[in-house]
């Protein structure tokens, strides 16, 4: 398990470390198919396990030579921007570039200060006027400061709890009617009976129907978030779910069919060293006439490294027949981008493979594709059940005449058969860099950011 939940870079690491270690593991500099141990004479795969078979969704085999990039279709400069994947941007910064032409001068370094204070939450630990004091600013000009990044996105941050960043999320929406009035009164005077989700009491205590009060909580759950922190995807403070860093060496790489659009797609699983690792047989010989002080530490060196080897053959019959389902699965995903991924549970590979479910999670965990397109993108996308829509509200802000706001995004969704509530609209938005309405108005249109 710990050899499957590593990188082919790691692996390496690992196999040096246990060759330095282990005299009875040999590593044979010879050219062997990790599949079938054929002697490879050149640098063309195994003529044997490269060769599909009749009516086989895809060629998947283990290559005996090493990661490396591959050379793209078209050159840096021709290449579109989402085709290379970004390292993570800090929540300070993302925050930080919304708000410079808000910021004075002389606010830019209070702004940065109260940023790198937030928790993980995104709530502000420090009272205003510690922070004043500590800056050697005025309470006025923190307040100030504290206003306009609750308004940036994710909005509600620097506030001092779930309440209040609830509250100003609410005053940045556009609709003002009897049902978000409702919503602002029940999070002010009746925030702890909403957490209990006890109606009857806050209708008696507002005065209000119970009916519209459930309709008001039902709309803070799907258009109000109480940690806005954890509505930005891949902040620095959170544990980053999206592409952790720009890959280089991808540990699997996918080849169109050379023969046409029907034919399999090529799987190649690249080694984590070039070259034979075996127990050596001469020191296997030898134990039996070994004296008894070396006899016994000799067998445990013979016994950890004829178990590092079975090990190792058990991980890569693993990848293969996790990458033969993947391909076939998302086929059209391969070829044809992101909108064409088909949704997939990790507990529904691992009954087809015939494994526990985190035994698939830990052979998804640290790898990477290079896909027939060029970009390499982390194995576990492939699970990504956001990805088709994630696209679909890329393509609207893209085409867009006017800025949408995120319930205009829902409506159109829906008219496509896809419902998501608009919380969620708003977070695949942040995962996919896209800011929200009100700033992508101000930035289409030169005049409104002069004002």
């Amino acid at each position: 398990m710990s050899l499957l939940s590593l990188s082919h870079l790691e692996l390496r690491d690992k196999v040096m470390g246990e060759l330095a270690a282990n005299p009875a593991l040999e590593l044979v500099e010879e050219r062997v198919c990790p599949g079938c141990h054929r002697r490879l004479a050149n640098g063309s795969p195994c003529p044997r396990c490269s060769q599909a078979s009749d009516g086989a969704m895809a060629i998947v085999f283990l290559s005996p030579r090493e990661s490396v990039r591959p050379t793209p279709r078209l050159r840096p400069e021709e290449r579109p921007a989402d085709q290379e994947p970004a390292a993570p941007e800090d929540l300070a910064i993302h925050v930080l570039q919304q708000l410079a032409a808000d910021l004075a001068p002389e606010d830019r370094r209070l702004a940065a200060y109260i940023l790198s204070s937030l928790d993980e939450d995104g709530f502000l630990a420090e009272a205003p006027a510690l922070i004043a004091r500590a800056t050697r600013t005025t309470l006025t000009q923190v307040e100030r400061v504290l206003g306009l990044i609750a308004r940036a996105e994710p909005p509600g941050l620097a506030t001092s709890g779930p309440r209040q960043a609830l509250l100003a999320q609410l005053s940045l929406m556009q609709q003002d009617s009897s049902l978000t009035q409702l919503a602002g009164r029940m999070i002010e005077e009746s925030f702890s009976e909403l957490g209990h989700r006890e109606f009857e009491r806050i209708a008696e205590k507002l005065g209000a129907p119970p009916a519209r009060v459930r309709m008001a909580a039902a709309f803070i759950q799907d258009n109000l978030n109480p940690y806005p922190a954890r509505a930005y995807w891949g902040s620095g403070r959170q544990p980053v779910s999206a592409d952790p860093s720009v890959y280089h060496q991808p540990d699997i790489q996918i080849t169109s069919p050379p023969s046409g659009a029907d034919g399999p797609l090529t799987v190649e699983i690249f080694s984590a060293v070039s070259g034979w690792l075996r127990v050596n047989p001469l020191f296997r010989q030898v134990l039996p006439g070994s004296e008894e002080p070396h006899s016994e530490e000799w067998g445990k060196h013979l016994e950890r490294a004829a178990l590092f080897v079975k090990c190792l053959q058990q991980r890569n019959n693993t990848m293969r027949k996790l990458m033969e389902i993947l391909v076939a699965r998302q086929r059209e995903f391969i070829l044809n981008g992101d909108r064409h991924l088909t949704p997939i549970t990790r507990a529904r590979i691992a009954g087809e493979i015939g494994v526990h479910e985190s035994t698939v999670s830990r052979a998804v965990a640290h790898k990477s594709v290079a896909l027939p397109d060029g970009r390499i993108i982390p194995l576990f996308r492939f699970f990504d059940r956001s990805l088709s829509v994630r696209d679909r509200i890329k393509e609207m802000v893209n085409d867009e005449s006017r800025a949408m706001t995120d319930d205009e995004i829902v409506s159109r969704l829906a008219r496509e058969s896809v419902h998501v509530a608009r919380r969620t609209v708003a977070k695949y938005r942040a995962m996919e860099g896209i800011l929200p309405a009100r700033l992508r108005h101000r930035k289409k249109d030169p005049a409104v950011s002069r004002v």
